[in-house]
C-alpha cells in the first residue's frame, strides 16, 4: 500500500527539520512505498526554506492559517496514496512505526483509520505519569464509544493514518473546524464507514510544549470537553486556541 505522510507546519523552523529526518529514516529502514509531503500553513519563518531544503519531500503552501486548512491541503495533494499519515511537525516517527501500520491495514480489510497515543519526549516525569494516566480513561472511553455506544471512537490529532478513499468517500475535511475537535471529526465520521482503531501499539514521540505551557488538567480537559461535543453535537465547543512554538 502506498502511504503519504502529510505534515502541517505553521512557524516550525525549529523543530520540521528533526520531523522531517525521523520520516525519512523510517521509510528507509522500512523500504515503504511513501512520499512525504509538507504543507507550510502561512508561515512568516525559514519553515518552507527548511523543508525544500530536505531531496523528495513536497512543500504545498497553504496560505490560510489553520491546522484543519492546512491537513486538508496536504490531502488533496497526497492523491495516489492508498493510506494518508497525518502527523504534526513536531512530532518524530519511532523505527517501526511503518511496520505496525501495514501490518494492521493489511490484516484488517475493514479497517479505515488507525491511531495510537504520544510519547512525550520532552516533559517532566510527573507530568508524564498525568498523561499516562489520561490515556488510560481514554482507552475507557474508546471502548465505550466504540463498541457499546457506537457513536465513533477514539483519534490522537498528529498520529493517526486513514484509508484517502474512505475520507473522500465522508466528505473530506470540516474546514470550519479551527483546531480542537479535528481529530474526534475524523473519529465519528470514518466509523461510520468501517472500522476505527486505537492502539498503544502506535506510539508516535512528541513535544509536550502545549501542555507544559498551558498545564496537563487544562489541556486534557478542553481536548475532553471537545471530543464529548463533537461526538454528540458535530461541532467543538471551543475554537479559540493559542500557537504554542518553542522559545
Amino acid at each position: 500500500m502506498k502511504l503519504a505522510f502529510v505534515i502541517p507546519a505553521y512557524n516550525e523552523e525549529a523543530l520540521i527539520g528533526k520531523c522531517l529526518q525521523s520520516v525519512m529514516a523510517e521509510i528507509a529502514r522500512s523500504q515503504a512505498d511513501a512520499q512525504i509531503i509538507v504543507v507550510n500553513n502561512a508561515s512568516t519563518d525559514r519553515t518552507g526554506e527548511i523543508a525544500r531544503s530536505f531531496t523528495g519531500v513536497r512543500v504545498v503552501d497553504e496560505p490560510k492559517k489553520g491546522l484543519v486548512n492546512a491537513r486538508d491541503a496536504g490531502f488533496a495533494a497526497s492523491e495516489g496514496a492508498e493510506l494518508v499519515a497525518n502527523i504534526d511537525s513536531d512530532t518524530m516517527v519511532p523505527p517501526g512505526w511503518i511496520d505496525t501500520v501495514l501490518q494492521q491495514f493489511g490484516r484488517d480489510p475493514k479497517l479505515v483509520c488507525l491511531s495510537g497515543p504520544y510519547v512525550y519526549y520532552d516533559m517532566s516525569p510527573w507530568s508524564r505519569l498525568l498523561v499516562t494516566a489520561f490515556y488510560g480513561l481514554t482507552y475507557a472511553i474508546y471502548i465505550l464509544n466504540r463498541y457499546l455506544l457506537r457513536v465513533g471512537s477514539v483519534v490522537q490529532g498528529g498520529n493517526f493514518v486513514f484509508k484517502r478513499a474512505a475520507w473522500a468517500a465522508v466528505g473530506g475535511y470540516d474546514r470550519s473546524i479551527q483546531f480542537f475537535g479535528e481529530d474526534t471529526d475524523v473519529a465519528v465520521r470514518l466509523s461510520k464507514v468501517g472500522s476505527v482503531k486505537f492502539t498503544f501499539a502506535l506510539k508516535m514521540k512528541t513535544s509536550g510544549r502545549r501542555l507544559e505551557k498551558e498545564g496537563v488538567f487544562k489541556t486534557a480537559g478542553t481536548y475532553t470537553l471537545n471530543f464529548f461535543w463533537v461526538t454528540f453535537r458535530g461541532k467543538p465547543a471551543t475554537k479559540d486556541y493559542t500557537d504554542i512554538r518553542p522559545d
